[in-house]
């Protein structure tokens, strides 16, 4: 009886270690399935960001080509008038 009863323990015990080591491996995939979403969040914050930038910067470089050309006019205008 005793040997049986050992062998439940053991079983116990093994099962015990088995299932914590499974717990670790679902815990680290994740942990990192998580992290590789915030990458990806990340990534696509800072895309949106740029692509923002660059489309401020084409504006800003099209409404200053139209200013100094305006004024170019007008003052040539002024000039020959």
């Amino acid at each position: 009886m005793a040997l049986k009863m050992r062998q439940s323990l053991d079983q116990l015990e093994n099962e015990f270690w088995r299932e914590t080591e499974i717990d670790q491996r679902r815990r680290e995939a994740l942990r990192r399935e998580a992290a590789s979403r915030s990458r990806k969040r990340h990534y696509v914050k800072r895309q949106k960001r740029s692509s923002m930038r660059f489309w401020i910067l084409v504006m800003t470089l099209i409404l200053t080509a139209l200013i100094v050309a305006v004024g170019m006019f007008f003052t040539l205008y002024q000039l020959l008038a």
